[in-house]
């Protein structure tokens, strides 16, 4: 069987001043254990450019190609922008709507990535109708899997290995372990439908606190929630053959 491309990932590390000194530590080294490191969002606790400072600082350590998407904690502030400038000048690779690929001594992997937004599920998600309001929220939902989608699309049949990252969930297995009220603001099943659609090999997500790490979309393509508080861990290497020699 051919070498896998070794894909590392962690989410919701919700990095601060009070944090600096405890993640770097983790992180020296990782090349020999993985190729890349993805980021599934919520990098900070509270969306500023101080704690984003953090962040870069603690992730320098990698010495693997960095690639985030934020989360809904790194928007609180509204500094959002400033957070991506500086992780971008800090050479950490910030995804949204965007792809990008990176050669690995297996193959090439090719990356896209979004932010994603809440919806809910097939059968028991929001609907674009009613107040503006509600339109506003829904039809958000529904542009973030479509721009996940191009993303997706942009990447063509180059790449040997295909993730897809977000910070909201693709699918509802994941989230098991979360209060069912809470299901429709942690993920969005057409964000699950442009995986499907654009061959995937694996999906990534984190805003799952108390989910559970593996699922299914339904066409069976692998996601993992490597949100922190559920992998346990700096990170988790998942290992993707390359689909020319699975």
């Amino acid at each position: 069987m051919a070498d896998p491309i070794r894909v590392a990932a962690v989410g919701d590390v919700h990095l601060a001043d009070d944090l600096r000194g405890r993640y770097a530590p983790l992180l020296t080294g990782i090349s020999e254990e993985a190729d890349a490191l993805l980021v599934a969002g919520d990098l900070t606790q509270h969306g500023t450019v101080e704690e984003a400072e953090a962040f870069a600082d603690e992730f320098d350590a990698a010495d693997v190609p960095v690639l985030v998407v934020l989360g809904n904690h790194d928007y609180h502030s509204g500094a959002e922008e400033d957070i991506t400038r500086l992780l971008e000048d800090r050479g950490i690779t910030v995804l949204e709507g965007t792809s990008t690929t990176i050669e690995t001594s297996a193959g090439l992997l090719g990356v896209a990535g979004v932010k994603g937004f809440c919806l809910g599920f097939l059968g028991r998600s929001a609907a674009d109708f009613g107040e503006p309001q509600m339109k506003a929220f829904t039809g958000h939902g529904i542009e973030t899997a479509d721009v996940l989608r191009k993303a997706l699309d942009d990447l063509g049949d180059g790449p040997d290995v295909t993730v897809a990252l977000s910070h909201f969930a693709p699918v509802d297995d994941t989230l098991v372990g979360e209060p069912k009220e809470i299901w429709p603001f942690l993920g969005n099943y057409r964000l699950g439908e442009a995986i499907d659609e654009t061959g995937v090999d694996l999906a990534l997500h984190g805003h799952a606190h108390a989910g559970r790490e593996k699922g299914l979309t339904p066409a069976g393509v692998p996601v993992r929630n490597v949100a922190q508080p559920v992998i346990q861990a700096a990170f988790r290497v998942y290992d993707v053959i390359p689909r020319r020699s699975a």
